[in-house]
């Protein structure tokens, strides 16, 4: 790949596997806990609906866990082959985070998995709704420990430097560290988010094929509503995320929001729209809503914040591309919650099976919350920038000393590999999908 160094190419290569990757794991959170309350629906009331969406969804589940896992692995390789300087500096800290991950997390699913799989017609239906609750748990513990890591490279303490390298000082302020509530409870929820609409989608698309079922309906209002509960709270985690980015990382925020200065004592506002020019440090075709700015980022009508002009160059993030993952992602996040409110309005109205456009619209979105975890992934690592460890290791300093070539030659193999593996996987999960619930047939179990 002519043009690329190796720095470059390296961030390519692990932005591409992780883009692949992160929609399984975050779909596999939002499987596993809808799968559980499926369960325990179906103990509690034995109805027949909550039985065979439950076994339609655990198919869907254990491929997309198999891929997400696979795909994990290679993500742990590329930081001792692409990121060796990284991983001398960081990794008496990060390793022994992935580590606790492995001992918990993985196997705790581990342990659990293969019964909830295979063992319908071979435990009891306590253990074996046990065995599918510890897995929901146990993605959960995951998006913890992995959490714990990223938000120590973005908001470091608890450390010291000995001989060049971190070494941990405090292990609860490692974990525990400024941003790492908010990153967990904004992925979290953002993964029951994503899930909901790809169930909604999956419903909404067999309704307007005629399939209207009990199951569809079922998983159709299921999705809806937490649709509706989500999306709100996960505007309002934002916001206080966002509050916290700025005390932590105002560079992020001046360069996501396109603010290049401030102009005397004038209160911030709204960049709509623009396109930041990085050399000539402004914005060009800017729309702006006077003031609302100032409301949004410190919650006062006359606040400022520090423009991107009061960091040196060499500090900045690039505005030129979290300005729009940044919008796309909360302009997603809007979209989402009108869609659950009107499907609530539509539900009054008994109109929500039944509404072509409603149900046209709910499909077109369903990679909404996919996209929009994407896009937030995108905004928060590249507004990190140049920093690896933030404001402890450069990126261009953690980078592997490999050839352009390469990097470029991996690269390529990568996007081979991943085209056929996961097309192949995401064909299948689609077809599954086109499938709808079917009757589930027992072989005289105790269920």
């Amino acid at each position: 790949m002519p043009g690329f160094t190796a720095l470059e190419l390296a961030r390519i290569q692990f932005g591409f596997t992780v883009s692949f990757h992160i929609i399984f794991p975050a779909l596999s959170i939002g499987l596993a806990s809808y799968l559980t309350v499926l369960e325990l629906c179906w103990l509690r009331t034995r109805r027949e609906v909550y039985r065979d969406l439950y076994h339609f969804w655990l198919k869907i589940f254990a491929v997309n866990f198999g891929i997400g896992v696979v795909s994990g692995i290679v993500l742990a390789y590329q930081f001792g082959t692409n990121w060796g300087f990284f991983s001398q500096f960081a990794g008496g800290i990060t390793g022994p985070l992935l580590t606790y991950e492995v001992l918990t997390a993985f196997f705790l699913e581990a342990g659990f998995l293969g019964v909830m799989l295979f063992g319908w017609n071979r435990v009891g239906p306590g253990l074996h709704c046990f065995a599918s609750a510890m897995v929901a748990i146990g993605t959960l513990i995951s998006t913890t420990w992995i959490l714990a890591s990223n938000s120590f490279m973005q908001t470091p303490q608890g450390y010291r430097i000995e001989h060049g390298v971190l070494a941990p000082d405090s292990w609860l302020a490692i974990i525990f560290n400024p941003s790492f509530p908010y990153r967990l409870l904004h992925m979290s929820v953002g993964a029951f988010l994503a899930t909901a609409m790809v169930v909604a989608a999956c419903a909404a698309w067999h309704l307007l094929r005629k399939n209207d079922t009990p199951a569809v309906r079922t998983m159709f209002s299921m999705a809806m509503w937490m649709l509706l509960v989500t999306a709100p709270i996960q505007a309002v985690i934002g916001d206080a995320h966002g509050i916290n980015t700025l005390e932590h990382q105002p560079a992020k925020i001046a360069a996501l929001e396109g603010h290049w200065e401030n102009q005397g004592d004038e209160p911030l506002p709204l960049v709509v729209f623009a396109l930041p020019d990085m050399n000539s440090e402004s914005n060009h075709l800017q729309i702006e809503i006077p003031r609302v700015g100032s409301w949004i980022l410190t919650h006062t009508w006359g606040g400022q914040i520090k423009g991107l002009k009061e960091f040196p160059k060499e500090d900045r993030p690039n505005a030129s591309i979290i300005f729009f993952t940044f919008r796309v992602m909360v302009g997603l996040g809007l979209a989402m919650i009108a869609l659950g409110l009107c499907g609530l309005w539509l539900r009054k109205r008994h109109a929500m099976y039944s509404s072509p456009w409603f149900l046209r619209l709910t499909t077109l979105m369903g990679p909404a919350g996919l996209v929009a975890i994407l896009a937030g992934w995108y905004t928060t690592e590249i507004g990190r920038q140049p920093w690896v460890v933030y404001g402890l290791l450069r990126t261009r300093d953690a980078v592997s000393t490999h050839a352009a070539g390469t990097l470029a030659l991996s690269l390529c193999l990568f996007i081979v590999v991943y085209a056929f593996v996961f097309g192949v996987a995401i064909t299948y999960i689609f077809r599954l999908m086109r499938g709808g619930p079917a009757r589930f047939v027992t072989e005289g179990s105790a269920h």
